[in-house]
């Protein structure tokens, strides 16, 4: 006598995976789409650090050096006003070492005492999603580098 074997699944058990798929969908989905507004949030206050480091840098050179128009760092010339880095490209921006390219984009500032600031590219809000930094006003004084804006992020 021969017996016949049945291989496969039911339909019911196809239905109960399907519907415990898309459950697991459902709370999935939503966690991977917050996390690229968490990586914009945390690249942005990354950056903040880093200007914050490239000012105190510049500062420290220019106290070693004696020097308060300008110091050398990594080869480039970077322009000082009252002993930390100006608002422009040859200022903070080149104490940062960008080139304008990538992840940011640099809007340096009107005047070398003005507000220089790093906009995310890519985020829903740009101008929302930024970081700024403004030399100081006065010999003595320290530079300005708020908490990020990261409300656009």
């Amino acid at each position: 006598m021969q017996t016949s074997q049945h291989r496969g699944f039911t339909l019911i058990e196809l239905v109960v995976v399907i519907t415990i798929l898309g459950i697991l969908a459902g709370f999935a989905i939503p966690k991977f789409i917050a996390l690229d507004t968490t990586a914009r949030v945390a690249t942005v206050n990354g950056l903040a650090g880093s200007v914050r480091g490239a000012a105190a840098l510049a500062r420290g050179l220019s106290m070693a050096t004696s020097n308060t128009a300008s110091v050398t760092m990594e080869g480039a010339t970077v322009n000082l006003l009252n002993s930390y880095p100006d608002a422009t490209a040859t200022g903070i921006a080149a104490a940062m070492n960008t080139s304008g390219a990538g992840d940011f984009t640099f809007t340096a500032g009107a005047t070398a005492a003005g507000t220089a600031t790093w906009t995310k590219v890519g985020a829903p809000t740009p101008a929302n999603c930024s970081v700024s930094y403004t030399p100081p006003a006065s010999a003595g004084a320290s530079p300005t580098i708020p908490t990020p804006t990261t409300t656009g992020c």
